[in-house]
């Protein structure tokens, strides 16, 4: 019988820059419902971690937080990118696995969530296969505990890129298929803002 695995916690990374998109991409907003996607994306981590908080910058502020909206969580140290949002959750609460997720992807849903859930053994990471070129998408992934060590090696050694380390790390991590190819779409530029966001009023109309 295998081990309990570890709790898991969410967590949504937006403390990028978004300097193609020349706007914050966490505070945009897809759909009629007229909620920043950074809010849409907590709720989706917390419907199935439990807990969710919110990666930032030192210093950022997410436009429309307020009280009983997930904790901010500043990165701690110097900025390094993604993966020093993801060492500081991992380091805040040691023990605990975190569920990924960046803040630019607004076809995301519960189903692609639950199967990367799912897939958790004793890997020290799960993650979806790129459908474009099959490289490992680590910006909607989990890392679990194990990953912490791994992840500050590469740090020192200057690596400081989540798919880089994936790649090299592949043996140890379990890549799954994307169940839907644009699933993980996400929006860099004011067109694919207008592209995703047309696409989304129209499925739901």
């Amino acid at each position: 019988m295998m081990d309990a695995l570890p709790e898991m916690q969410g967590l949504v990374l937006a403390g990028g820059f978004s300097r193609r998109m020349k706007r914050d991409k966490a505070s945009l907003v897809y759909s009629s419902a007229g909620e920043p996607q950074w809010r849409i994306t907590a709720r989706l981590l917390g419907e199935v971690t439990g807990t969710a908080r919110i990666s930032v910058r030192p210093g950022q502020q997410l436009e429309g937080h307020r009280n009983g909206d997930p904790e901010l969580m500043p990165d701690q140290g110097s900025s390094q990118g993604p993966l020093t949002g993801i060492l500081t959750a991992l380091h805040s609460r040691p023990g605990k696995a975190i569920l990924v997720v960046a803040c630019d992807l607004p076809l995301l849903s519960k189903d692609i969530l639950t199967t990367l859930i799912e897939a958790r053994g004793t890997s020290n990471a799960v993650a979806f296969r790129s459908s474009s070129d099959g490289l490992p998408e680590p910006l909607c992934a989990i890392y679990e505990p194990s990953m912490a060590g791994v992840l500050e090696d590469y740090l020192r050694q200057g690596i400081r890129c989540p798919r880089k380390i994936l790649i090299r790390e592949e043996n140890s991590i379990r890549l799954l298929k994307l169940p839907r190819a644009d699933a993980l779409e996400n929006a860099n530029t004011p067109e694919d803002f207008s592209r995703l966001r047309d696409l989304i009023v129209s499925r739901s109309s």
